[in-house]
């Protein structure tokens, strides 16, 4: 229980939780958020890190929190909030500050508004730089402290996420020498992590949780000093440089990243701002690795390798920037399972889920250090292949992961299809392992029409869908590879799985695939967006196409904002649930890709419309990884997820994969060709740019104006060997 002592603060601590009152200006649930690399942070809108909220805020370095408290007052008074935002580019979070009211240690009056409190901070190389510049407005000089409340739990993100531990290791005293501060944890997996905190001016005092900066500032005068908090494991971490130099070269390696070459603008102000945030969260999650750039999935919980997450952010941007894609299976291709281990669903030619890098991993108290446990990854992995294949004719790499590509299919015919009849299914190998290993990974997610849950092993119709995509493309690798036994033997393999496929998921009552088939081939008859990934892939047929696109942009599926996850009236329908009602931004993107080719657009256009929307309505234009599926309601915004990733990649990079679809813009290199099948613009758009959009050596920049009920499209400039074929 809370003491009488407690009433006057803002957070209060009642069995060893944190709880703040809502008439404080704590009560405040929104975060800013950095990344850079395998470093993360989430700050409260004052730049200060709280033991509130979700308990989300905090330094993460490699899935460890290194820094947990983080507290700036003057006077020993928390400052009030101007105004904060980081800038569009992603790189510098900046806040406005103000004091209130506070009686001086001299006794004096300091009166609300008198200093001006400006904080700027990044994130590089595993440190976090912030600069603290003080102006004094007032009529005379003052004398002031500001203090900084620093400290660290060294929890592991799982704990950060809830998840108990039987013993932890070791948090070792705070060391402190003049300025610096060092903060220590010994692992119990024989890592020694630390924190350091610096402050560049000589006048600082570190203690045990605090530094003290005392100052005097003459009337109009302002002054400003440094902080740098740097993170390693194993005395291994960034290089500290000075706050300039490392703000110099931070903005020149986002500058030359691989989404700076290509431009898409809009006639609506509302799709720029879009576009640009969500090019600017993809340039910060684009992750440089040995391998080539990866996009790490989602902040603050997924700030790691995913399998499919990267897989499907790939395809999202491929159209535009095929580096990605290349980097995402070359990564892929190295930590390829090559061996069966239950604990990890490892399974060889099988593709990786997810990589952790904590402490909780490396000791297998949880399963995810090298996690195996998704049925979708490795057909999705022959997928994007094929589709890079066809984006940039780069037979050399191909060819370097071939037998890369081979495994994952034998993967699938042996270890995907268990029971040898045709369709991939999963059930995990061990107690701690995912239960459910699509996308929708939820333990509900997968269910009959009457609410009841279906046993493994399970069989996904989306998963099928990618089955058949994987075979189709790698018949057509085969035959540049030279194998064309392969490649016949492919291609009658999908046309055998396209057959049987319609036979046993069609339902005519649903005038959808279902959900799945449960492990005794019994239908889970639900009406869901699962349904709408077999669009893509030329699974189904143009009937069954237009049935399907025709459901899924009914009232009951399609909220206003997208299309649901699960249908309303389902029995296990929920709009406030992860998977079974809600709206995910990249779910939508999929479907509206499968309309990419056709010449009716209605599905594409309304899912743009729907994201457009939802764009307007969230901070700083950013998609979130869900939000949830209540119908849309005039003059009310969309319903927001409360712990939803922001930023999340295959989030992001949503906005690019539904104007693909929408344009119909299709790259072909071996042909030296850009298709633009029945390009197609909502009301809301008049106008569109793309510039330098590349082919090989060629590029060219195409203008996309809409006129009644079509578009025209205009090459305002062309280099190199490249034609445009425009279907109408």
């Amino acid at each position: 229980m809370s003491s009488i002592k407690d009433q006057n603060r803002d957070v209060i601590e009642v069995n060893q939780q944190f709880y703040i009152r809502a008439s404080s200006s704590l009560a405040d649930d929104r975060t800013r958020v950095l990344l850079a690399g395998d470093t993360f942070a989430v700050f409260d809108r004052s730049g200060d890190i709280q033991p509130v909220g979700f308990g989300q805020q905090g330094m993460f370095h490699k899935e460890t929190r290194h820094l947990s408290r983080l507290e700036l007052d003057v006077c020993g008074v928390r400052p009030l909030l101007l105004s904060s935002t980081i800038r569009e580019d992603n790189i510098l979070f900046a806040v406005d500050l103000t004091n209130p009211d506070i009686t001086l240690p001299s006794g004096e009056l300091l009166p609300r508004g008198t200093l001006h409190i400006y904080r700027t901070k990044f994130l590089a190389q595993a440190v976090c730089y912030e600069r603290i510049t003080i102006h004094n407005f007032g009529e005379k000089a003052v004398d002031i402290e500001l203090g900084i409340l620093f400290g660290s739990d060294f929890c592991d993100i799982f704990e950060v996420r809830g998840q108990k531990r039987p013993r932890r290791g070791t948090i070792l005293p705070t060391k402190v020498d003049g300025a610096t501060a060092l903060l220590e944890y010994e692992g119990l997996d024989q890592i020694e992590r630390s924190t350091c905190l610096r402050c560049s001016t000589s006048l600082a005092r570190a203690m045990d949780g605090s530094l003290v900066v005392p100052m005097r500032l003459e009337q109009q005068q302002e002054k400003s000093f440094t902080l740098s908090i740097e993170c390693t494991n194993n005395n291994i971490g960034g290089n500290v440089l000075t706050y300039d130099d490392a703000l110099q070269q931070l903005s020149g390696q986002r500058s030359s990243g691989p989404l700076a070459a290509v431009e898409v603008t809009a006639s609506n102000e509302r799709v720029n701002n879009w576009i640009r945030r969500s090019q600017s969260d993809l340039a910060m999650m684009v992750t440089a690795t040995p391998f080539g750039v990866y996009p790490y999935a989602g902040i603050p919980w997924f700030s790691t390798v995913f399998g499919r997450d990267g897989i499907i952010t790939a395809l999202e941007l491929l159209w535009l920037v095929p580096d990605i894609a290349r980097g995402v299976l070359c990564y892929l291709a190295s930590t390829q399972a090559t061996t069966v281990d239950a604990e990890s669903d490892a399974e060889p030619g099988k593709i990786l889920h997810e990589m952790r890098l904590g402490e909780m991993a490396n000791l297998k108290e949880v399963p995810f250090g090298h996690y195996y446990g998704t049925i979708d990854a490795t057909p999705l992995f022959i997928v994007l292949a094929a589709a890079y294949y066809d984006r940039t004719a780069d037979t050399e790499f191909i060819r370097t992961i071939w037998p890369n590509l081979l495994a994952a299919l034998d993967w699938i015919n042996h270890y995907g299809d268990r029971d040898g009849d045709g369709f991939v299914e999963y059930a995990r190998r061990a107690e701690t392992g995912l239960v459910q290993q699509g996308w929708k990974d939820s333990s509900d997610s997968v269910f009959h029409s009457d609410g009841t849950l279906a046993r493994a092993p399970i069989a996904l119709c989306e998963v099928q869908s990618y089955v058949y995509a994987a075979k189709s493309g790698m018949s057509e690798l085969a035959k540049e590879m030279g194998d064309l036994a392969l490649a016949d033997r492919l291609s009658i393999e999908a046309s055998e799985l396209r057959a049987n496929f319609s036979s046993k998921f069609w339902s005519d009552e649903l005038s959808l695939f279902v959900l799945a088939l449960d492990g005794e081939k019994n239908q889970c008859r639900v009406r869901s967006s699962n349904a709408g990934h077999c669009l893509f892939s030329g699974i189904a047929s143009d009937l069954q196409h237009r049935s399907i696109s025709k459901e899924l942009l009914s009232p009951a599926s399609y909220s206003g904002w997208g299309i649901r996850t699960i249908v309303a009236g389902e029995k296990r329908y929920n709009p406030m649930s992860y998977h079974n009602g809600s709206i995910w931004p990249h779910d939508n993107a999929i479907i509206a890709w499968g309309a990419l080719r056709k010449r009716d657009k209605e599905l594409p256009l309304r899912i743009l419309s729907g994201l457009l929307d939802l764009s307007s309505e969230v901070i700083q234009h950013r998609l979130p990884e869900l939000i949830c599926g209540f119908a849309r309601r005039h003059g009310k915004g969309p319903t927001l997820y409360p712990v939803a990733c922001a930023p999340q990649a295959w989030a992001a990079g949503a906005a690019f994969m539904v104007l693909q679809a929408c344009l119909g813009l299709e790259v072909r290199a071996l042909e030296h060709r850009i298709y633009l099948h029945y390009s197609a613009l909502p009301e809301a758009l008049n106008h569109v740019n793309v510039s330098n959009l590349r082919l090989g050596d060629a590029s060219l920049d195409l203008s996309f104006e809409r006129q009644g009920e079509g578009v025209d499209v205009n090459i305002r400039r062309r280099t190199g060997n490249v034609e445009v074929v425009i279907l109408r």
